[in-house]
Formats: structure tokens, C-alpha cells, sequence
């Protein structure tokens, strides 16, 4: 690989990890290449991409990105999964992979610039998925005013059983 290779890798890998809310560092060693090709397929469902690039590369491509924290853990045969979207989905996906694979081992990520650790990464592939969260809070967006319309009919309710209740008292003597 020549120099002007190298730089257009750097280059479209920085402009990767530039755009990603969402990157994850694994080990991808003793891997066969059809795992590995499912494990692309699952992660393009889930619109992200899985990326393998010489260690060197990949700490030229980080620089001046959310992601440079990722930097000390590019060791030994590295793969980068970067999500544009979404962090759930790809979660999700890396969790089953990890636990399918023994040989697929997570070695940390950054989400939103923060870096976070395999089990930050293990609960966060645990959370239900964007639709449901969604629906969930419209739920909880829905109810509260149904309680305050509840809430300010029980005032004149009320007014009305304490007039009734002095009615009833005042016919009865």
C-alpha cells in the first residue's frame, strides 16, 4: 500500500469517526470470514458499519474527532464499528455477537464523545428499542393530562357533594 492509499484511508476513516455518534473498538482475532461477514450484514441492518484498518491508520484517523480517546485501545487486530444513528441497535447487535463469538471480544466505545465501557455498552444493548421508548413517553405524555382534567373536575364535583350533603342535612331538621 503506497502513501496516497494510506492518506485516502485516513482520510475516509477521520470522515467516519468526524460523523459517528457511536463507536465501538473489538477484537476481531480468530475470526472466520463468514462470522464476520454475518456480523457486517447484522450491523448494516442496523445502519452501521463494521471497519478493519492497520492500528497506525486508525490513530492517524481519530485525531481531532469525538473518538480520539479510542486511541490506546488500537492493539493487536482491530475492527471499528461506527453507527451514524441510532447507538441501540448497533448494541444490541455487538451484545449477541460477543456472547455468539468467543473469539469477538469488545474492548470499549464512545457514545455521544463520552467513552464508555463493555458494560456501560452491555446495558446500553439491554435498553428496548427507540420505538418503544417512544411510545412508552407519549404514554406517560398522554396520561398526565388525563389526571389534571381529573384533577379539576373534582373541584366542582366535590362543591356539589358538600351543597348536596347541607341540602340533605337542612331537609332532614
Amino acid at each position: 500500500m503506497n502513501r496516497d492509499e494510506k492518506a485516502a484511508i485516513v482520510a475516509e476513516l477521520n470522515d467516519s469517526f468526524s460523523r459517528a455518534k457511536f463507536s465501538v473498538v473489538a477484537d476481531y482475532c480468530g475470526l472466520t470470514v463468514s462470522d464476520l461477514e454475518k456480523i457486517r450484514r447484522d450491523l448494516r441492518q442496523s445502519s452501521s458499519e463494521i471497519r478493519i484498518a492497520k492500528n497506525t491508520l486508525l490513530r492517524r484517523a481519530v485525531t481531532d474527532t469525538s473518538c480520539e480517546s479510542l486511541t490506546e485501545d488500537f492493539t493487536g487486530t482491530t475492527a471499528i464499528v461506527v453507527s451514524y444513528d441510532d447507538p441501540v441497535a448497533p448494541a444490541k447487535v455487538l451484545a449477541k455477537c460477543a456472547e455468539t463469538y468467543d473469539k469477538f471480544q469488545l474492548r470499549s466505545a464512545v457514545l455521544e464523545g463520552e467513552k464508555i465501557t463493555v458494560d456501560d455498552l452491555v446495558a446500553l444493548s439491554k435498553l428496548p428499542a427507540k420505538e418503544v421508548l417512544l411510545g412508552q413517553l407519549l404514554s406517560v405524555m398522554n396520561g398526565v393530562p388525563t389526571a389534571f382534567v381529573r384533577v379539576l373536575s373534582a373541584v366542582p364535583q366535590n362543591l356539589l357533594y358538600g351543597l348536596q350533603a347541607v341540602k340533605d342535612q337542612k331537609e332532614q331538621a
